[in-house]
């Protein structure tokens, strides 16, 4: 399979899996659009009015930041198109803390900031010659060819402590949505299980999550990682093709991470 064709189905089965997401975090709160920074709870807001406000970002500026074909190594990287996107007023949930964890995982802006641009970064398969080996390797190198993984990298710069508060909202709709939630986007019902925590480093400061989604009677594994650089902030919605086929887990998208926060930096 070509190339361009390998990243155009990764692409197409992201932002399917993505939209067939649901559960119940329930709640009888009305459903709800948020960009996210708001109702996060006062734990979050109280922790991100702990550092001071950085200089934001103009929409040039962040476009020259964000990541580009080259920056990270067996990585094709491109502008988001716009048929790959969903808008966060097409986001719904049912439960309005769980807003800001919805929207990263759609890849969608978090608050309100003041530029935003969107990635979408396809990690390279491993390379085999599937004819010179038995069996037992060719099956190894076929699962290997479909280790790829699809990253939705959303960057946004904020005014005042807007970054800190987008990852801030973040944390405490994954501790309160933990045991699961229910959303629609783009008029589709959604289902996440579970969220767990995973330990990731990047930026000023970062988090990240494993997120379980049932699809089918199934569960998969998507990432999810959020990263603060100054006035700017990332969230990084992956899955993973060889993982959706029955491959188990997959590694955080931790060479993107880190080197989206470099160029922030």
């Amino acid at each position: 399979m070509r190339s361009t064709a390998v990243r155009r189905t990764a692409v197409a089965a992201t932002a399917v899996s993505l939209a067939l997401f649901a559960t119940a975090c329930g709640g009888s709160d009305s459903g709800s659009s948020d960009k996210g920074d708001k109702g996060a709870g006062a734990k979050g807001k109280d922790s991100a009015s702990a550092a001071p406000a950085a200089k934001a970002l103009s929409a040039a500026e962040l476009e020259k930041a964000a990541l580009t074909q080259g920056d990270v190594k067996g990585h094709k990287i491109s502008k988001a198109a716009a048929k790959d996107t969903i808008a966060v007023d097409d986001i719904k949930t049912g439960k309005k803390v769980c807003a800001p964890f919805a929207n990263a995982l759609m890849g969608a802006q978090i608050g309100e900031p003041g530029a935003f641009t969107k990635r979408t970064v396809v990690s390279e398969p491993k390379k085999g010659d599937l004819a010179k080996q038995d069996s037992g390797d060719a099956e190894e190198a076929f699962k290997a060819a479909f280790d790829i993984t699809t990253t939705q990298l959303a960057l946004g710069s904020y005014d005042g402590k807007g970054a800190q508060e987008s990852v801030a909202s973040l944390r405490t709709a994954a501790t309160e949505c933990a045991g699961g939630f229910e959303f629609t986007a783009a008029g589709e019902k959604q289902k996440v299980a579970k969220i767990t925590e995973e330990q990731v480093k990047g930026g000023e400061e970062a988090a990240a999550w494993t997120v379980q989604v049932e699809q089918g009677g199934e569960k998969v594994e998507f990432k999810l990682v959020a990263m603060r650089q100054g006035a700017s902030f990332a969230s990084f919605s992956s899955m993973n093709l060889a993982a959706m086929g029955g491959g188990g887990d997959f590694e955080l998208p931790t060479a993107v991470v880190e080197a989206q926060a470099a160029k922030l930096a």
